[in-house]
């Protein structure tokens, strides 16, 4: 049986998900053990997001969604690492592991940035952190993930931090199940950790008594060891590009 705070974190990640797409006028479908988007999702989204073990049903909307002939280079966030998509035309994209940081831990964070962090209330605002964001990704595309209808949701936290006037760093809260999701973090390089510990303690402030969670890999993975996080199992990505090369996209 799946630990209950590997199924809130990959919950949180799906509504979240879903919260990006309603945004965009297109909610999902939350099924028993899976949400999924039938129709075309904005860049580094994932069409799908298991949320049980692995079942016929799950495979069986994967193949609706297939036949639905979405555009090249949807995704499947297979949150348990429990799926093989292979055979359909997939190819695993990347592995990360779910992180999740205690509120025993989040006590005891405490921002030693110079950065001033609030939480962004504006459609202008909102431009300025995306296009920060942006910048931070090497993303030059100019269409909208981040819409201001976002900004209306009581459980979405767009956390900015600014120096001179300017957003240099930002992070991303969503709440649901009793756990906050900690996503879209970006930062100087040189200033990752400060600007994290930062961003953990406004969202710990927005959202209180909350643990946190969110998943991560490779450099970014060790870094929220750092933080206190703690890993508490895999997810895989697999994209349906059954021929060509893969790219890396961060859903």
């Amino acid at each position: 049986m799946l630990e209950d705070r590997y199924l809130r974190a990959a919950r949180n990640n799906a509504e979240w998900c879903d919260a990006v797409c309603r945004a965009h006028g297109n909610p999902g479908e939350f099924h028993d053990d899976i949400w999924l988007s039938r129709r075309p999702v904005p860049r580094f989204y994932p069409n799908a997001g298991t949320l049980a073990e692995s079942s016929q049903r799950q495979l069986d909307l994967i193949d609706e969604l297939i036949a639905a002939r979405l555009p090249s280079g949807w995704a499947v966030k297979d949150s348990f690492s429990m799926l093989d998509l292979e055979s359909r035309g997939f190819r695993m994209l990347f592995s990360a592991e779910w992180i999740y940081l205690p509120v025993s831990r989040l006590q005891d964070i405490a921002s030693k940035t110079s950065v001033r962090w609030e939480i962004v209330r504006d459609a202008l605002a909102l431009a300025e952190w995306e296009s920060a964001w942006s910048r931070s990704a090497g993303d030059t595309s100019k269409d909208r993930i981040f819409l201001p209808s976002l900004l209306k949701n009581k459980d979405v936290a767009v956390a900015a931090g600014f120096r001179d006037g300017q957003i240099v760093a930002g992070a991303i809260a969503n709440r649901s199940d009793g756990v906050v999701g900690w996503s879209n973090f970006f930062a100087p390089a040189t200033e990752m950790f400060d600007h994290a510990v930062a961003s953990l303690a406004t969202i710990a402030r927005v959202f209180p008594g909350l643990p946190i969670v969110g998943y991560e890999h490779g450099d970014d993975l060790r870094n929220a060891h750092s933080l206190g996080f703690e890993s508490i199992g895999p997810l895989r990505v697999w994209m349906f590009q059954p021929s060509g090369k893969l790219t890396r996209r961060s859903l």
